[in-house]
């Protein structure tokens, strides 16, 4: 039986497509969850954003995985907060949103960060969200 190179192209296509988190597949994968949510954060969560007040699940629904988090401590109490990050050199040039960069290897589907070995990357905050109570208490951005 003969293969044809197309469908070969377009299984690889789709594979690497359903390993991609998107605010879409990601409401399809918790559809019940995202019903449950009130109408103002959902239309939020469809774009891709979040607001002052959400649970820590509609945020990842919203944003994703965060790329790493860190606890603040002030004189109200200690919360998360979640960072999205963007990988710069030493000039400011963004080389990469988002950490992981997947791949099909010997053992499957895995995962290595963008520009590991690039000697002057550093991380850089797109987006941060701090919680208070496992609630969203402020959201910081870049002004575009």
């Amino acid at each position: 039986m003969k293969t044809n190179p197309l469908f070969f192209a377009a299984a690889l296509g789709a594979a690497l497509l359903a390993g991609c988190s998107t605010v879409g597949s990601r409401i399809q994968e918790n559809p019940g969850f995202f019903a449950s949510l009130p109408p103002d954060q959902q239309a939020l969560v469809r774009q891709g954003k979040v607001g002052v007040g959400m649970e820590q699940a509609t945020v990842r629904l919203a944003l994703g995985d965060p790329d790493r988090v860190t606890v603040r401590t002030t004189a109200a109490g200690r919360g998360e907060v979640w960072h999205y990050v963007t990988y710069e050199n030493s000039d400011g040039v963004i080389l990469y949103s988002g950490y992981y960069h997947r791949w099909w290897g010997l053992n499957g589907w895995g995962s290595y960060p963008y520009y590991m070995d690039y000697p002057l990357r550093r991380p850089h905050d797109r987006f941060r969200v701090e919680f208070a109570g496992g609630r969203v208490a402020a959201i910081e951005e870049e002004k575009p």
